[in-house]
């Protein structure tokens, strides 16, 4: 009878056990995904900005239409990829595709305010002086929402892979998660915005 007792106690302490790991590693999941979520909302932000600061450059820059249209292209394909983010942010191809599309985004951004430096008239212009200041304090809170996402997803993944966790992540589907990182030095840098 006393056997039957300290077994029936083990079991539902097991029990109890396995139920806590689930119940932190979904936790965690939850975490990191509402980060991107944050991450997501000032992505969609600096995408609304980007049509109407190269609307306001056309007029002034028109023989740079190259430079314009591989900012809208670059700007669709980042949107696209953020959108597949979105649906799966623990995901680790969907996040890397779209590290390489705000990588290639940045770029483009970087090489208009490069050339708008050779027009003084749409430096000066006060929609431009605006949507270059909403589009640089927008980078800032993509800046801090990443960090927050990586953290959150650095507390996961180190959760997930600690003995005996890991056996339940594997056996209930809890994948590692993968950070937005920058791998270009160049490319770590928000493009320069000043008028």
């Amino acid at each position: 009878m006393t056997l039957t007792i300290i077994l029936i106690v083990l079991v539902v302490v097991v029990i109890a056990w396995s139920v806590g790991i689930y119940n932190k590693l979904v936790a965690l999941r939850n975490r990191f995904k509402n980060a991107f979520a944050q991450i997501d909302v000032q992505l969609k932000r600096r995408y609304d900005l980007i049509p109407n600061l190269v609307e306001v450059a056309k007029s002034y820059m028109e023989h740079e239409r190259e430079t314009l249209e591989a900012v809208i292209q670059a700007r669709n394909q980042a949107q696209q990829a953020e959108k597949q983010a979105a649906q799966n942010p623990d995901d680790p191809n969907a996040i890397q595709d779209l590290m390489g599309a705000e990588q290639a985004l940045t770029g483009t951004l970087g090489r208009l305010f490069a050339l708008s430096e050779n027009y003084p008239d749409l430096k000066a212009n006060e929609n431009m002086m605006q949507l270059s200041e909403e589009l640089s304090s927008t980078e800032n809170k993509i800046a801090f929402a990443r960090q927050a996402f990586n953290d959150s997803v650095m507390n996961y993944n180190t959760y997930r892979e600690k003995f005996p966790n890991m056996i339940f992540a594997n056996a209930f589907g809890f994948n590692a998660a993968q950070q937005l990182l920058i791998e270009n030095a160049e490319e770590r840098e928000a493009p320069k915005v000043e008028f």
